[in-house]
């Protein structure tokens, strides 16, 4: 099941999709406010049940996408921890040794935007990167989380583009700076339930610029792999339902290149992960 946050009449709500059209399920069971809330309970496991016999409300060309969770508590985010991209770090020039432990940030909710949505270049920055990520949907909260049990901790996936302002990530050895710009993180166009993708399925993954690929790898060359992310999450603080782990970007972004390449107003990126579908943004200047 696909399920979604989208704008109807100016009105926030979420639904699912069905054909080319979306079920708005916020306004056909209005006891789950947003799509975190009907993700906390435990509803959506029974999505396809709710929207049977359902007609759509609406085409999906025609709605405003909103990002998939539009406000969660948190967006944790990994850091190198794709092989190939470690690699190409290295070529780049910058030391980094493997971490023993997972290194993550956090990210806040005002930093993403929807499918369709622009990603905005900050009037501070030309070096507007690009990174293709998996992101894991908590559906179940958890502290502590064995890695065994942890995929019974996740309610779905979706596209991230975690946009980054790489001179303010290099600011510091932390990267949280250069990965919080308003509008720089893109989330969607949906999430797709855990029941549709097996724990561990290695799912490739590529970014275009414009219509050229630029990005292209697969999940299987993770670090850390998500039960070992969410266990090391949960250790630190209770996930919950509706935060966001996303799960670090493979080789192919465009600092590491000879030039350097990045994204700038006027340009259109993609990223695609099979099983999930498109996320699609334009890039527009902050002025």
């Amino acid at each position: 099941m696909k399920l979604l946050s989208f704008l109807a009449q100016g009105r926030e709500t979420w639904g699912a999709v069905v054909g080319d059209g979306v079920v708005d399920l916020g306004k056909a069971m209005q006891q789950y406010a947003t799509l975190a809330d009907y993700i906390a309970a435990g509803a959506y496991l029974q999505a396809a049940e709710h929207v049977k016999g359902r007609a759509a409300d609406a085409k999906l060309s025609d709605i405003t996408y909103l990002p998939v969770i539009p406000r969660p508590e948190k967006i944790i985010c990994a850091v190198r921890n794709y092989m190939d991209h470690h690699q190409e770090v290295l070529a780049a020039g910058m030391h980094r040794e493997l971490s023993e432990q997972p290194p993550i940030f956090l990210r806040v909710w005002r930093s993403q935007c929807a499918h369709n949505q622009p990603i905005v270049k900050p009037d501070v920055s030309d070096s507007l990167d690009w990174e293709a990520e998996l992101a894991v949907i908590i559906g179940k909260s958890g502290r502590n989380i064995p890695v065994d049990k942890a995929f019974e901790h996740v309610a779905g996936y979706s596209c991230y583009n975690d946009g980054s302002i790489r001179e303010w990530q290099f600011h510091a050895k932390q990267s949280a700076s250069g990965k919080s710009f308003e509008s720089t993180g893109g989330f969607g166009p949906w999430m797709v339930t855990a029941d549709e993708i097996a724990p561990n399925r290695q799912l490739k993954l590529e970014v275009r610029l414009n219509g050229e690929t630029i990005q292209s790898s697969h999940t299987g060359h993770m670090i850390f792999n998500i039960a070992t992310l969410i266990n090391y999450a949960s250790t630190i603080f209770t996930l919950m339902p509706g935060d966001v782990i996303a799960t670090g970007t493979p080789a192919g972004v465009g600092w590491s290149r000879k030039p350097p390449r990045f994204m700038k107003p006027g340009d259109v990126c993609e990223v695609e992960i099979e099983g999930i579908g498109i996320l699609r943004n334009p890039i527009t200047a902050q002025s």
